[in-house]
């Protein structure tokens, strides 16, 4: 019997019999490895545990922990879920069920019965019932004309259309109970394993994000390994709902949407007072770190995106029109347009390392569908930076931007978490080139010991990525901060040079970053994470002084005008209202700290500080008070 080498993760390598599974593999090292294991990451792809191996490959059994592990887990339900629907509602018709960031969906077509609360509660029930039954899921390949036949006798088109891109490839079916579906997979040895199910929602999706086409009904559910984790799930649904970024944005005067310009917020005055403050922030901060700030035009002809290979990969997400008999387009990217500032003199290698950061406006023609208040816009002001660099000056690079982004997240008390983006399918350039850029990011993080997750064939189209996340404070993960790498679309596409020591003219390194993401959707996730209680230095209203009565008006201004002059974000509200409705006011409107001003601090020359979510905090001088509080915005305390 012929064998294969299994390298695993701990860098160990052991000889298996050729075929053998993942299952086999997990229960050859523990019957609770084999219980814990979801799927297996094959050379980087997740593959199911039943799937044979049959070539020598680096191996990783994917557990619930894993991001693999839950899109295994997740995707399965969407296929269980589809069972429930059709044992229901015979005849019914699927899109796509994929698993998504946090749990699944599927797309289906029920012809003129509309989805109601009653039905997801059975859809539900008989989903638990499926999973009881721990049916094996199980793969088979069929080839093209197959499929096509068997979704031709289900009558389904959506199926039909989607193989229609598939020709002359393998077509992957799976099967479960008295389910089948095309499908690529991977998913769980079988629905046992899936123990906590909750259908969430029921929206409206036209197929494949086209309004053109007919409007699908979408049911969107999460699936857990223990009802706790369920119930927890729940419980953090509802405290979302709660710091919904939209209804904080439009109660706290942050920003608002309005159909006249979809996907792009109106920004409010108090919500430009904290985009201003990370502004000033981030610019501090890039000073400091030797950047160089540009600014580049919005509109540029399309001979532009042609050069940098946006025009074919990325046109329709493009806003462009034609005048004068030329196209032009709104810029999606800053990329490109730096290069002219690059390209501007001769560069030498002295030169190098030049770091240009521009916060510029952005364009993207995101489907409306995909809109999403902050989270998802098509006006987009990026924080963005181009570095020039020489590839010996790759590592010390990389190593300072992961520098950036560890510092300047500790200021929100976010720790970042890190994952390593390859080379994707359509990827342009030398494949060697890719292959020093990837070894490149991988020396750097390993540099600096950060664990990180590998995220095969996720990197952008021209070069890989370190992509950021971060968990907030209700356990979400967002993607933000990003580090990518490009031998291949700047330098080569733009003809980029330095004269080297030798006078040799030689391509430099571009090096694409952005910390924030974005402004907008930085706004939007750091808004829900402290549920708009911002700390003191971004918060819009830092002060308000409340005066008890009429009598300590003169003192309340006194004391406003004081705090004014030492640079703080103060109010005075002196209406005729009593002290504790307005106390109540203020605290909805979450101002940093309130200070209430009777006769006893008129006389004594003090203020009673109140801050919020934590109340009353004592009496202080005035000067000791505007003392502390200036310490407090100068060095970012994180106070909330």
């Amino acid at each position: 019997m012929e064998t294969i080498s299994i390298k695993f993760p701990d860098g160990k390598i052991k000889d298996y019999p050729q075929g053998i599974t993942g299952s086999e593999i997990a229960g050859g090292i523990s019957q609770g490895l084999l219980r814990d294991s979801l799927a297996i990451e094959v050379n980087g792809d997740v593959w199911d545990l039943n799937r044979k191996i049959m070539n020598d490959s680096e191996v990783k059994l994917l557990k619930w922990a894993e991001i693999g592990g839950k899109e295994a887990y997740w995707h399965s339900s969407s296929h269980l879920m589809a069972e429930a629907v059709e044992s229901l509602f015979p005849g019914v018709k699927f899109g796509i069920g994929p698993s998504i960031d946090a749990g699944f969906y599927y797309d289906i077509d029920l012809g003129g019965h509309t989805l109601s609360p009653d039905d997801l509660i059975k859809i539900e029930q008989k989903m638990i019932e499926l999973a009881k039954a721990d049916s094996s899921f199980v793969r088979e390949e069929k080839s093209w004309e197959n499929a096509v036949a068997y979704f031709t006798e289900k009558k389904d088109p959506y199926k039909l259309e989607l193989l229609d891109e598939l020709k002359g490839q393998t077509i992957t079916f799976y099967h479960h109970g008295k389910f089948t579906d095309l499908c690529a997979g991977p998913h769980l040895p079988s629905t046992g394993k899936i123990k906590a199910i909750k259908l969430l929602s029921v929206a409206g999706a036209y197929w494949r994000g086209n309004e053109k086409n007919k409007m699908l009904q979408r049911i969107y559910g999460i699936s857990f390994p223990s009802q706790k984790e369920l119930d927890e799930y729940l419980f953090r649904i509802e405290e979302a709902k709660r710091r919904d970024h939209r209804k904080l944005g439009k109660e706290l005067d942050l920003f608002v949407f309005h159909d006249i310009a979809p996907g792009a917020p109106f920004w409010l005055p108090n919500g430009m007072i904290v985009f201003r403050e990370l502004e000033k922030f981030l610019r501090f901060e890039l000073d400091g770190a030797g950047y160089q700030e540009i600014s580049t035009p919005i509109l540029v002809k399309k001979e532009l995106w042609e050069q940098s290979g946006h025009w074919a990969h990325y046109k329709e997400n493009m806003f462009y029109f034609d005048n004068e008999e030329t196209t032009f387009s709104l810029k999606p990217m800053n990329c490109p347009e730096s290069t002219y500032v690059y390209r501007h003199r001769i560069r030498s290698y002295k030169d190098l390392p030049l770091r240009y950061s521009e916060i510029g406006r952005l364009h993207r023609n995101e489907i409306s569908g995909a809109l999403g208040g902050m989270f998802r816009v098509r006006q987009i002001t990026m924080d963005d930076a181009h570095i020039y660099c020489r590839p010996d000056q790759i590592i010390e690079e990389i190593n300072s931007l992961i520098d950036l982004v560890e510092r300047f997240y500790s200021i929100f008390g976010l720790k970042p978490q890190y994952n390593l983006s390859t080379k994707p399918n359509g990827a342009m350039g030398d494949p060697q080139l890719w292959s020093e850029a990837e070894e490149g990011l991988k020396t750097a993080l390993e540099q600096k010991k950060i664990k990180y997750n590998l995220k095969p064939k996720d990197g952008a189209f021209y070069g890989p990525k370190i992509d950021v996340q971060i968990q907030d404070a209700l356990g979400r993960d967002w993607q933000i901060a990003t580090i990518q790498l490009d031998f291949v679309m700047l330098p080569e596409r733009f003809e980029l040079e330095y004269v080297a020591e030798d006078g040799l003219r030689k391509r430099p390194v571009a090096i694409h970053r952005a910390i924030f993401g974005s402004f907008e959707r930085f706004m939007g996730i750091i808004t829900e994470h402290f549920a708009g209680s911002f700390p003191t230095w971004l918060s819009p209203t830092q002060v308000v002084v409340l005066p008890i009565t009429d009598t300590q008006g003169e003192y309340a201004a006194k004391v406003y005008q004081a705090l004014r002059r030492a640079g703080v974000r103060v109010e005075l509200d002196d209406r005729n209202e009593k002290i504790n409705y307005k106390i109540r006011e203020w605290e909805m409107k979450k101002a940093s700290y309130m200070l209430v001003v009777g006769e006893k601090e008129r006389t004594a020359t003090t203020v009673s500080v109140r801050q919020h979510k934590k109340g009353d905090i004592g009496v202080l001088p005035l000067d000791k008070f505007i003392e502390n509080i200036i310490q407090e915005i100068q060095q970012k305390t994180l106070t909330i």
